[in-house]
């Protein structure tokens, strides 16, 4: 059983949800959980931003991870999506398994 973590930061929760409807529908992720919205403080272009965002996990088989990145990549706002995996070393084996067939 392989199974990822997809942790993504989105611009608002309207666009978690959007996103998150996509590849949930496409089965790329088996689930998304969209968080409270957090504060970012980052260096874009030179300049110290401070802005309020959306993160979001999303779980996925591990082989569906590459797909997951390119389409939330490519559905999202930002020019530059943060989109890092996670492994997971250890879960439930029902849950894993739920996930793998949900995600294929």
């Amino acid at each position: 059983m392989a199974v990822v973590s997809v942790y993504c930061i989105f611009a608002n929760a309207a666009e978690a949800d959007r996103i998150g409807q996509i590849v949930i529908e496409e089965r790329l992720a088996a689930c998304i959980n969209i968080l409270a919205p957090c504060r970012s403080i980052y260096r874009w272009r030179g300049a110290v931003e401070t802005i309020e965002e959306v993160p979001a996990i999303l779980k996925t088989a591990a082989h569906q991870a590459d797909n997951l990145i390119a389409r939330i990549a490519g559905l999202h706002s930002y020019e530059v999506p943060a989109i890092t995996v996670w492994p997971i070393d250890k879960l439930l084996a029902s849950y894993a398994e739920w996930v793998e067939g949900a995600a294929c």
